[in-house]
């Protein structure tokens, strides 16, 4: 049924069968799933937000533990949310399904009680996200850059492939204390979370301006301009510059930013990332062409996709999103309420 509207979309056969694919396992997962709070034990807060709250869980049969990411159903229509909730659902949905990414927090299950929407999602142990580390240990050498960013690299192009441009490489999350869209795991590698703003560009390309002034690509600044999933790798480039330099490529004034990036050449290091403003390498697919740029020389790109490398930071053991863990098992009643 979604073949007329991919042709009128201009995507390949292949494309519209790999599509037609993802929509039908996505489907499936967005079936209700006979699972119920019951199924899980749930523990201390770890996160809030304007929606809702992110819990620690455990599931009951198998013992292994969750984030599971309650959005309350009041709040959402007293926000005038729906769209945005189910919209992530879809979009967590297209990125979990099949082969999972390392890469990025995926969601296992989803199910609604009365009062909220429920995604069990991968729990990170790993505490803050990047741009904490960032405040607490100043710019990164361009080493410690290469390994964050070879990691992203490969969660963005696993969300491309899907036909999912995320949109949000640097914005704060509206449920977490901190800004939380690049987490670490327990051992210092890279989820990309939050897929609230990620939509998909299988059948048509989105126009709307989403995303946070100085990250945000010139086709996403232009009002009314269509944009695909290369406006993720402008936003690469501006987050590659701060974890380099310690801040934003642009000026604060949100207003000069689009007439900042035409103008703007960037050379953090010995090797340009980007050339007359742009980040993104002409011709090919743009995430491969970016890993054949100079400034990844040397990197095995299989060893990265199999979490090989050492990171350069190892959280404390004990951590959940920068709190002592040795608590999340302690069922607090008044928090699950």
């Amino acid at each position: 049924p979604w073949f007329g509207l991919m042709a009128q979309a201009g995507l390949k056969q292949t494309q519209m069968i790999k599509m037609d694919e993802l929509l039908q396992r996505a489907a499936a997962i967005l079936r209700p799933f006979k699972l119920t709070m019951n199924d899980f034990s749930v523990h201390r807060i770890i996160g809030r937000g304007g929606f809702g709250e992110v819990y620690g869980c455990r599931k009951a049969d198998t013992g292994k533990m969750y984030a599971m990411k309650c959005l309350d159903k009041k709040r959402i229509k007293l926000k005038g949310g729906e769209t945005l909730a189910l919209n992530e659902r879809i979009m967590l949905s297209l990125v979990s399904t099949g082969d999972s990414c390392p890469f990025i927090v995926c969601m296992t299950y989803a199910f609604q009680t009365n009062e909220k929407l429920c995604f069990i999602l991968d729990l990170m142990n790993g505490g803050d996200d990047l741009h904490y580390h960032l405040s607490q240990h100043g710019v990164f050498a361009e080493k410690e850059v290469k390994f964050y960013a070879a990691e992203v690299i490969l969660g963005l192009e696993h969300m491309h492939s899907r036909f999912v441009v995320y949109r949000d490489l640097k914005r704060q999350d509206l449920l977490l204390p901190q800004p939380a869209n690049i987490l670490l795991d327990e051992n210092g590698h890279v989820r990309i979370s939050d897929l609230g703003l990620a939509c998909d560009f299988s059948r048509k390309k989105p126009h709307a301006s989403v995303g946070t002034h100085g990250y945000m690509a010139p086709e996403v600044l232009q009002k009314g301009a269509a944009y695909d999933s290369s406006a993720d790798w402008f936003s690469l480039g501006c987050m590659l510059y701060k974890l380099l330099k310690g801040h934003s490529p642009f000026r604060h004034h949100k207003t000069r930013d689009k007439h900042e990036i035409d103008r703007m050449t960037l050379t953090p290091g010995p090797h340009r990332l980007r050339v007359a403003g742009d980040p993104r390498p002409a011709g090919g697919p743009p995430g491969q062409r970016l890993k054949e740029q100079p400034f990844f020389a040397g990197i095995d790109w299989t060893q990265v996709y199999l979490q090989k490398y050492p990171a350069p930071l190892v959280p404390p053991r004990g951590e959940v999103n920068a709190h002592d863990a040795f608590d999340i098992g302690s069922f607090d009643e008044e928090d699950t309420k």
